[in-house]
Order: structure tokens, then C-alpha cells, then sequence
């Protein structure tokens, strides 16, 4: 039987690329999207978890009842959660106060147990996230910690995966990668492999307002002056994670939340394609790019679209939530009209 599986697991990796045409007209090259929404977890996580997971279990760090631990934005969480249902394992999160309710909700009904967070605090503090998901991995028996920014297999998952599809979907003709840093393991993974294909192809990171990757891949230092809140989940860090190889990326983009915000409904409205606020935070980020450098005709750019707006409707995607931030008002699209709801009375 053809494309049937023996489980959800089966269905991870091979997600499909889709050329843009109307967001990026005005760039010259040939623009796609690789939507790593059409993973069944619906994000590129997926790959990391069951990646990580099989090689905890080769190694025999995995046994009946094994607790898998690790720190989310999100994703992450929902990936670890559905590879451990699938597998039998017991599952903690450890997110941020800034993970909406409605992603809380989704990880508690794949049955993981979720410590919250507070997202405005140094990386090393015993309340952060991830100091809160290492000690509770260090207190739980039989357990193991994921640990997605210093865990080598979070590149390597991409490695074997995520770079070699896009350089078979684009018949090896790709010219620049963009794709937003968090963990780092998604660029660096995929950097990696097709910069070992041919090292002129450009790796270009896009980073958020308020982290310190951008300015510590162009310094070596860490500008504690660059942190401040923003509103993009899964990007940017206030912490530089072994995840991310630097010297593999050419260059990064800061984009803030405003513009990728923007960006992400121009996807869904004029692409019908429906991201993630990362979609929007990575096109913002090509487009800042080609007003700065050259693009031709004959260049192929790949963005990867790491997750689903369905996770975003009462963020990104909701009118309310827009202008509470202050961003309808100021919407240099003047898309203001096409936004809003009419009711009929």
C-alpha cells in the first residue's frame, strides 16, 4: 500500500517547497518556501525530537517509563510530546510566560506536564526556563534532558534531513538560505550540508530585536544593551547556543515584531499561505536583505517557514491583539481596511 504508515512518526521529513509570487515580486530571484507546517506536528521540530529521541534509545538512555525533559517555546514541546506518546515515554515542558494558552492547552492534550515560566529573566536564573527544565531533569529518575541549544543532534537532524531535501528540491541551484535562529540547529544543520555542496551558497540568519545573536556573530562579544522584550516566540536568545555554528552563516538580519507581524498576514493574505509569526519574521528578513545587496534573475532563494499560524490566532492573526500592541495604527501597508470585521446588525 502507497503512503500509508505504521504510525504519525512516518510522516516526518519530505515537506514540501512552494514558490512565493506576490510577497517578493519585487525581488528579482526565484523565491521559495520550504513549509515545514506539513511535518505532523506541524514544524521543523519534529525532526529534532524524533532525531534525538532514536539516538537516546540506541544508546540505551531510554527505558520503559523514561521521562523526556526539555525547555519550549512551543514547538519543540508539541514535537517531544507526540514522538513520546507514539513511544511511551512521560513528558515535561518547561516554557515561558509568553507562550499563549491556547499552545499550553494543546501540549497538556498530548498529555505533557508543563512548568510556566518567566520569559523577562537572565538565562542563568533558577527560574528561567531552562534552568527550571535542567533541575527538574537532574531530580527526575530515569529521565532525560533534550537540551535542543547545546545538543549536537539538533544539527545533525537537519543534517541528514533538512538540507539535503532543499538541495534536491531545487536541483542543487540554490543560492542563499534564509531561516530564523532560535536553537540555531534548523540554519546551522542546513548550512552545513549545503555549504558542503558548494560553499558560495549564502546562509543568512535572521535574528530578532531585543536578542544578541546578530551582534555576537559580528563581534564575538555579547552586547548585554542589545536585550530587551519582543513578542516573537522561538527566535532570538539572550544566550548564544552551541546549536547555532556561526561560522557557518554569512550573515544576520534583525527583524522586530512590527514588521514580521505585518509580514506574517501578507503571507496568509496574498500567498494563502497561513504561518507562523517566524514566517513573517524570516520574509521581513529577505526583504531587508535585498535592499542592502545585490539580487539577480538567476538566483534561487529558499525561506524556511518553520511552523503553522494556527498556533498564532490569538496572536499575530488577531485584530485585537494587533493594535494592543500598537501595530494597526501604525500598518505602513495600510492594510488596516482589509483587516477588519464587519458585523451585520
Amino acid at each position: 500500500m502507497s503512503n500509508v504508515y505504521d504510525n504519525i512518526l512516518g510522516l516526518i521529513g519530505n515537506t514540501p517547497m512552494v514558490k512565493l509570487n506576490t510577497v517578493t515580486k519585487d525581488i528579482p530571484a526565484t523565491v521559495y518556501a520550504k513549509l515545514e507546517s506539513y511535518n505532523p506536528g506541524h514544524s521543523t521540530k519534529d525532526r529534532i525530537a524524533l532525531h534525538i529521541i532514536d539516538n537516546a534509545e540506541k544508546k540505551g538512555l531510554l527505558k520503559e517509563d523514561s521521562v523526556v525533559v526539555e525547555t519550549t517555546s512551543g514547538n519543540t514541546g508539541f514535537s517531544i510530546a507526540m514522538v513520546c506518546i507514539i513511544k511511551g515515554y512521560k513528558c515535561i515542558l518547561a516554557v515561558s510566560d509568553k507562550t499563549k494558552p491556547e499552545k499550553i492547552a494543546y501540549l497538556k492534550a498530548l498529555g505533557a506536564t508543563v512548568y510556566i515560566c518567566p520569559a523577562n529573566v537572565p538565562a542563568n536564573d533558577p527560574r528561567s526556563y531552562y534552568e527550571v527544565a535542567k533541575r527538574i531533569a537532574a531530580e527526575t529518575p530515569n529521565s532525560i534532558y533534550i537540551n535542543q541549544y547545546f545538543n549536537e543532534l539538533n544539527i545533525d537532524a537537519h543534517y541528514q534531513t533538512t538540507g539535503p531535501e532543499i538541495w534536491e528540491q531545487t536541483e542543487g541551484k540554490i543560492t542563499h538560505l534564509f531561516a530564523c535562529t532560535g536553537t540555531g540547529g534548523t540554519l546551522s544543520g542546513s548550512a552545513k550540508f549545503l555549504k558542503e555542496k558548494n560553499p558560495d551558497i549564502k546562509i543568512i540568519g535572521v535574528d530578532a530585536d531585543g536578542s544578541i545573536l546578530k551582534s555576537y556573530h559580528e563581534t564575538g562579544e555579547i552586547h548585554k544593551e542589545d536585550v530587551h522584550p519582543y513578542q516573537i516566540e522561538g527566535m532570538g536568545k539572550n544566550l548564544i547556543p552551541s546549536a547555532l555554528l556561526f561560522d557557518k552563516v554569512d550573515e544576520f538580519v534583525r527583524v522586530n515584531d512590527e514588521m514580521a507581524a505585518y509580514r506574517t498576514r501578507e503571507i496568509a493574505l496574498k500567498e494563502a499561505i497561513m504561518g507562523g509569526y517566524t514566517t513573517g519574521a524570516v520574509t521581513q528578513g529577505l526583504i531587508q536583505y535585498a535592499q542592502s545587496h545585490e539580487i539577480t534573475e538567476n538566483d534561487v532563494i529558499v525561506l524556511i517557514y518553520p511552523d503553522h499560524g494556527s498556533r498564532y490566532i490569538t496572536k499575530v492573526y488577531s485584530d485585537q491583539w494587533m493594535a494592543e500592541q500598537g501595530f494597526v495604527n501604525n500598518c505602513v501597508h495600510n492594510y488596516d481596511e482589509v483587516f477588519k470585521t464587519e458585523f451585520i446588525k
